[in-house]
């Protein structure tokens, strides 16, 4: 006759899974980026991968699932296990915009994911070929009331930041404008670069190489901060007051995701931010960095989701 199993056994036993979650990560996690190699949510995926991976004792992995605005990705993470192997690199344009898209996304991903940590702000530029003839936001505005439909603006995809901040602007303006969606920032720079559109609203981060190189213009940008490489930029504003676009770029988890490992994941990426060289990189790259918690965090992209369902449903706008 087998003997009952010991005490100290059953109590071995029940709380082996939780030892196995204390012991989080024992093995590489990873950062999935909704947008192509090349643009601002892959680079500074990658600046934090590197950075957190001492702390949390594995290396962070980064992987490109691009598409619908970063809302493929988005989704695989929100259906992923929640155990904090699978974070999401989450942009102000994904959860705020298109996830409130009518057709953006086939879920709310902005409800299905945790906010962790937010790294970095990011200033909008508008820039314009290095060969164009406008000099300033007047100008380009009074190119499209001269030819409505003409002027033409690109962006990472439709219901993207860069895409509405265009809206917004033709919309304050009273002009119209055409909108020429990429399947990401980088595509669309390089046809920047080469004219084939004649401006574009984009994260500083996204162009500041380019604009440091001479092969575009930095005309205005879309927040009344002081950016450090450009402290004498013009604003929009100074044209359409009122204009203010500001995005961000954080971190997510699945929802259900234990708190222990939300914890792990803030700890790794605070201290990171509180290494002064880290935030150099991020300021060079053409960020603002900023660390923010799980709760100021969430606060952040509330108030964010807020505003741009205000400018979806002003404008009716839909993906495309």
């Amino acid at each position: 006759m087998k003997r009952p199993a010991s005490l100290a056994v059953l109590l071995f036993v029940a709380l082996l899974p939780l030892s196995a979650r204390a012991e989080f990560p024992d093995r590489p996690p990873r950062i999935v980026v909704g947008q192509v190699a090349g643009g601002s949510s892959d680079i500074i995926s990658r600046m934090v991968a590197d950075a957190i991976s001492p702390t949390l004792g594995q290396r962070v992995v980064v992987e490109n699932r691009p598409g619908v605005n970063g809302a493929i990705g988005a989704e695989f993470v929100a259906r992923s296990a929640p155990d904090g192997y699978t974070a999401y690199q989450c942009p102000m344009s994904t959860l705020s915009i298109t996830a409130q898209l009518p057709g953006g996304a086939p879920m709310d991903v902005g409800a299905e994911l945790l906010p962790i940590s937010n790294v970095t702000l990011s200033s909008y530029g508008l820039v314009v070929p290095a060969s164009s003839s406008y000099r300033n936001v007047g100008d380009i505005l009074a190119a499209a009331r001269a030819r409505p439909g003409a002027v033409t603006f690109g962006s990472p995809g439709p219901g993207s930041a860069q895409h509405l901040s265009g809206e917004l602007m033709a919309r304050m303006g009273q002009v119209s404008m055409q909108h020429v969606p990429y399947r990401g920032a980088a595509p669309a720079v390089v046809d920047l670069i080469a004219g084939r559109i004649d401006f574009m609203m984009t994260n500083l981060g996204d162009i500041t190489r380019q604009v440091q190189s001479g092969d575009v213009r930095l005309l205005a940008q879309g927040d009344p901060s002081r950016f450090p490489i450009f402290p004498d930029l013009p604003r929009i504003a100074d044209t359409l007051p009122g204009f203010e676009v500001t995005g961000w770029f954080g971190f997510c988890l699945p929802k259900g995701t234990p708190a222990a490992v939300i914890a792990r994941w803030d700890d790794a990426i605070r201290a990171a931010m509180q290494n002064e060289a880290f935030r150099q990189r991020l300021t060079e790259a053409g960020f603002s960095p900023i660390y923010e918690g799980p709760e100021a965090f969430a606060t952040r992209l509330a108030a964010d989701r807020a505003k741009w369902l205000d400018v979806i449903r002003a404008a009716n706008l839909r993906a495309q």
